[in-house]
């Protein structure tokens, strides 16, 4: 230790308490970080969900028509592939948009700030007045944010936005393929690997306990109830199973299929 830096002195002190808050910076997730994370998983979820309901109504449906196992493959595949590939459009056409609206934003904030940097430090000043801050405080905020980063501050206060969590639209069509997949693998193996004697109820209780598990996980990342949750999920997969299996039972029994 430096003789003239003493343990006690304030440049000691203002070293460890910025040493503590990096500390804390490192290990300590961050609101939005969180708030990424869970809408990923929420994602991911909701992604599965979507596979395992809709690819099991379509084997149930053709196993109440049929119990021969090529047709069942052959739907359930083609529902699996159709679907993975539907949600993976759907979901890159939407984060598309999203991430090129937020592209615009930032642009235009950009350009703001070299054409009007008083006005926008004036603007940004008047948020954090807004915000409760006295005049003076809110003025020597946004002139030190503005050293700092004025575009992130900018994008920070006025628009809630950060330039580095702009989605890419293609690892959200990669991530709701995969999501959805993983979900539509359930039915299909539990309506492929049974004797065919007990098909069809093997498969109701595993996509209904499937259901189950993701409504309450859906609920538990949302903060809501995970029984009322899990009870619309399971009612409404049960609904859709026992549609599909009664359509396809009356179409085998009455020589259509």
């Amino acid at each position: 230790m430096d003789a003239h830096d003493p343990p006690d002195s304030p440049d000691a002190a203002r070293s460890a308490d910025n040493t503590g808050l990096e500390r804390h910076l490192e290990t300590e997730p961050h609101d939005n970080d969180i708030a990424q994370r869970l809408n990923w998983l929420r994602a991911g979820v909701l992604g599965a969900n979507d596979g395992i309901v809709s690819v099991a109504a379509i084997v149930v449906g053709v196993a109440g028509a049929t119990a021969s196992t090529g047709p069942i493959l052959a739907a359930g595949a083609a529902g699996l592939v159709g679907g993975a590939v539907s949600m993976a459009l759907g979901e890159y056409v939407s984060v598309s948009s999203q991430s090129d609206s937020q592209k615009a934003l930032i642009d235009k904030e950009r350009r703001e700030l070299a054409e009007e940097p008083e006005e926008e430090l004036a603007e940004l000043t008047a948020i954090y007045r807004e915000k409760g801050l006295s005049p003076e405080t809110a003025r020597a905020v946004a002139v030190e944010l503005t050293n700092h980063d004025a575009l992130a501050a900018h994008l920070s206060a006025e628009l809630n936005i950060d330039e580095a969590d702009i989605v890419s639209p293609w690892n959200a069509a990669f991530a709701s393929a995969v999501a959805f997949t993983l979900g539509a693998a359930l039915p299909m193996l539990a309506i492929l690997l049974p004797p065919a004697a007990v098909r069809v109820p093997t498969t109701f209780a595993a996509v209904l306990l499937a259901l189950a598990l993701t409504g309450a996980m859906g609920a538990w990342i949302g903060g809501g109830s995970k029984w009322r949750a899990a009870a619309r999920v399971v009612v409404g997969g049960a609904l859709a199973l026992a549609a599909t299996f009664t359509i396809g039972n009356l179409l085998g029994a009455s020589g259509v299929v």
